[in-house]
């Protein structure tokens, strides 16, 4: 006989989403760690906006997203993630589509194209 153990959605969601933002912690936002690059053009109660502008060859300053976003890329962007350990992830933005950014912990991002890459990310708070 088998038997199915229940538990709820919420714990799981505690369990998954807890060190994730735990670790996010370990550096400061965005716009408070590179405010060359990321300027935060609104806030309130419930949403902030942040617009990233980083030129071609430019990395930014290690920095954290403590909280799920939505980035829009208002440019097309070719950018390489570095994380402390190391560890490197290429990724590509098209101009005009946005996608989902989980809450990540710190790193830093150097723009790897031949233009500006400029995007515009939404945090619900």
């Amino acid at each position: 006989m088998t038997r199915t153990l229940a538990i709820p959605a919420s714990l799981i969601a505690l369990l998954y989403f807890s060190p994730t933002v735990a670790l996010a912690q370990n550096a400061p936002p965005s716009y408070e760690a590179d405010p060359d690059v990321y300027t935060l053009i609104f806030e309130d109660q419930n949403f902030r906006v942040i617009a990233s502008s980083r030129k071609p060859g430019a990395t930014d300053k290690p920095h954290s997203h403590l909280v799920p976003s939505v980035v829009y890329f208002l440019s097309d962007c070719k950018s390489r993630i570095h994380t402390p350990d190391g560890k490197t992830q290429e990724l590509n933005g098209e101009q005009g589509h946005a996608q989902t950014v989980p809450a990540t912990p710190k790193h830093s991002v150097e723009n790897i194209g031949r233009e500006n890459c400029d995007a515009i990310f939404v945090e619900r708070k």
